[in-house]
């Protein structure tokens, strides 16, 4: 009986404090600028991909996403799978025992369960899931972060979807990009109480790529100019300093800062690009309304390319964070249990109110968390 080969794995999403945003490479993904990012729980984002591979299977490589055939023939994806079986390549030749995995074709299987291209980090975790996927599958001996170059090519972010906890993608100087890759700066148990809560505004796919908005932004934003050069090497100093004395004021202001940072290099875009939206500003108001009325920083707002807001807390604040927002949007999808407790006496101002209550979707209350996960759960 001929045997199947097969590895699955589970990968996180992460959301950036300091954003990527660029390319000095666009071939192999190498990013004008440094970032660092939290992981998220992968009880509530993640993706899981399967790997087989048989001598039985014939035709070229093949991926279902979400139910549906998803072309891999772009050269992102063939670079992953390329420098892949290569390295299993080299196992085999220098243990001539070894099945020749390298040699057959592979099917791959991934969902998620969140809304792929909504500004959620999807082609994070995918990439990320496919690589470890794979590697678990040929048994690859390589650490994360020599994985994550090779996700990296897949695409950008999904470098420190590697990991968890809080990880940089240092940029790197090197042409051939062997240097630009994604370490762990601190797992998840050094600062476990960092929760967060997702406002989606639109399961939509977004009107400008993550691709083409670089792009454009690196060729005619003038204010990009100064972020990669000063802004961003300072954010990442400073957020490695907050993060290693579990200072939220200073990890607030940061990602606030950042956050802002990117998205007026986006508006600064000619013609510019907008991924916020009234909604977006909405919650923005909200946060800092929240923040006036706590005296001190207690949230942080930051929004990738993307509308949706990502909300930073510790799980202190809780009860002020999610009561606020729940006493608006309880009707909404995927709050837990533990929101419907939650009380707040902050009160927004009606406007902000109205707009966040008509143009949130769903609720994702979530947390820092792990990085990928081998998993026995199998997808056919």
């Amino acid at each position: 009986m001929t045997e199947i080969y097969r590895a699955s794995t589970t990968a996180p999403v992460n959301i950036a404090v300091v954003k990527y945003w660029g390319k000095r490479d666009a071939k192999l993904n190498l990013p004008t600028n440094s970032s660092l990012s939290v992981t998220l729980s992968q009880a509530d984002l993640r993706t899981l991909t399967t790997a087989t591979c048989s001598s039985t299977y014939t035709g070229e490589d093949t991926l279902t996403l979400n139910g549906s055939p998803s072309d891999i023939s772009g050269a992102r994806t063939q670079a992953c799978l390329r420098e892949l079986r290569s390295l299993r390549a080299a196992l085999e030749e220098k243990d001539p025992s070894l099945p020749k995995l390298s040699k057959m074709p592979l099917r791959l299987v991934s969902e998620n369960n969140f809304p792929t291209a909504a500004g959620l980090a999807s082609s994070a975790a995918g990439f990320a899931a496919l690589v470890r996927a794979i590697a678990n599958l040929y048994e690859l001996p390589n650490s994360p972060t020599e994985l994550s170059i090779i996700a990296r090519q897949g695409s950008g972010s999904a470098c420190r979807s590697l990991f968890g906890g809080y990880v940089a993608w240092r940029h790197g100087s090197q042409e051939d990009g062997l240097d630009s890759k994604a370490v762990e700066i601190a797992p998840a148990s050094h600062w476990p109480e960092m929760r967060a809560l997702i406002l989606v505004v639109s399961a939509a796919k977004k009107g400008v790529s993550s691709t083409s908005g670089m792009q454009q932004t690196v060729a005619t934003s003038d204010l990009f100019k100064g972020r990669v050069a000063t802004v961003v090497p300072a954010h990442m100093d400073a957020m490695e300093k907050a993060i290693a004395a579990r200072d939220f004021a200073g990890f607030a202001e940061v990602t606030m800062k950042d956050s802002n940072s990117f998205h007026s290099c986006c508006s600064d875009t000619y013609p510019p690009i907008y991924y916020m939206n009234d909604v977006s500003r909405a919650a923005v108001r909200a946060v800092e309304a929240i923040n006036a009325a706590a005296g001190k920083t207690i949230a942080a707002y930051t929004f990738d390319a993307g509308p949706n807001a990502v909300i930073y807390f510790l799980e202190e604040n809780s009860n002020l964070i999610i009561g606020t927002f729940y006493k608006l949007l309880q009707g909404v999808d995927g709050w837990k249990e533990e929101a419907k407790a939650s009380s707040s006496s902050i009160q927004l101002e009606e406007a902000v109110s109205s707009i966040i209550q008509g143009g949130v979707s769903r609720i994702i209350m979530t947390s820092v968390g792990e990085g990928p996960v081998k998993t026995e759960q199998h997808l056919a």
